[in-house]
């Protein structure tokens, strides 16, 4: 029992440490990047603007796998539009600059993705 004073200065010391970043971000405030700005020349795109910014990978795995195993082209989108399945066709024809979008985004929150594996890379225009 005589350690007891220790103990709680050697649990306070590590409680301070552990939670420093949190103090710190919380104090200094947490420096975010500008969310990218997103460049594109449709008004509507497949399926509503928070649907595609939230899900767009999930659609172009299902679009790939419609294309390629069912041999299907065409979607439906909620609306009731159709559209052709095609990332370098449709995708791309309204979001003409890989830079300006596709990498923009994916740059800023530091994923990967693997489209460009097999699909031929839209050369940019200068």
């Amino acid at each position: 029992m005589r350690d007891r004073a220790w103990i709680f200065i050697g649990l306070a010391a590590f409680l301070a440490l552990a939670l420093a970043p949190v103090w710190q971000s919380a104090l200094h405030g947490a420096a975010r990047k500008p969310e990218p700005k997103i460049v594109t020349k449709a008004k509507q795109c497949v399926e509503p603007t928070a649907e595609m910014r939230r899900n767009h990978m999930e659609l172009l795995n299902a679009w790939r796998d419609t294309v390629v195993r069912r041999g299907q082209r065409t979607y439906l989108a909620a609306d009731g539009k159709t559209v052709t399945m095609s990332l370098s066709g449709t995708c791309m024809s309204c979001h003409p600059n890989k830079k300006e979008f596709c990498d923009a985004c994916h740059n800023y929150l530091a994923v990967s993705p693997y489209c460009w594996e097999c699909h031929i890379e839209p050369k940019e225009k200068s």
